[in-house]
């Protein structure tokens, strides 16, 4: 079922026009449905059309340097050198988009050596269980970790003087950071935390309100207040 299109490698190390723009071809294709793929699967922050282009031309790129490289050693050890210059993204990005990289890499591979129904087969079945298993959310916390900064006096013993409330509004919360402001007359505590289904956030920050002396208190989604630092 998975056999190559291409033919022994000839001692003039010669290259068939027809087969090496089919591979071409299937390889861009695929690449395609690669990228299809991450669109999909992607939050629309994460999103770079960058990133999309490089995985649609990624398969094909891997495929012409396997169909160069051919049986010469030489080559081969050339091909890693190669492999070792690829940087997955200019930005930082997450495991997923890494493994979208490998994919398109594997795909190219089997395309270069002329496995077009192995490469079909592995972008179909790697496809479809990448966007199963993000529809359904697999492994996802539905509920977003929030930062929340409060502002008290400096005279205020800050230790668990906030506990008991975010036992009653929170699933979880850490204290990350203490810090002074305002020429130390303030302390400014940052927490991360997940705030309990169906809770009022303004009821928990009137609760905050009534403890700190009506201060600065600041509540956001994580990501967005890391952005802000």
């Amino acid at each position: 079922m998975f056999e190559t299109i291409l033919e022994e490698a000839s001692a003039d190390l010669s290259i068939n026009l027809g087969n090496t723009l089919i591979c071409m071809l299937a390889a861009l294709a695929l690449g395609i449905v690669i990228s299809g793929v991450y669109y999909l699967t992607a939050t629309v922050k994460s999103r770079s059309a960058s990133f999309l282009i490089s995985l649609i031309i990624l398969p094909s790129i891997v495929a012409i340097v396997i169909l160069l490289v051919g049986e010469n050693v030489a080559r081969a050890f050339s091909l890693a050198g190669i492999f070792t210059l690829v940087r997955f993204r200019s930005i930082p990005g997450d495991s997923k988009d890494i493994s979208f990289v490998f994919l398109s890499m594997a795909v190219g591979l089997s395309v270069g050596l002329g496995y077009l129904t192995l490469g079909a087969v592995v972008t179909l079945i790697i496809g479809a269980v990448i966007l199963i298993v993000t529809k359904l959310g697999f492994g996802m916390n539905k509920r977003k970790e929030k930062m929340l900064k409060i502002t008290i006096p400096e005279d205020m013993n800050f230790q668990d003087v906030f506990d008991d409330l975010f036992l009653k509004y929170t699933d979880h919360y850490e204290m990350i950071r203490v810090k002074t402001t305002n020429m130390g007359t303030l302390f400014e505590l940052n927490y991360e935390l997940i705030m309990k289904k169906g809770i009022s956030e303004k009821e928990f920050i009137d609760s905050i309100r009534c403890r700190n002396g009506n201060l600065n208190i600041q509540l956001g989604i994580k990501d967005n207040y890391n952005q802000q630092l």
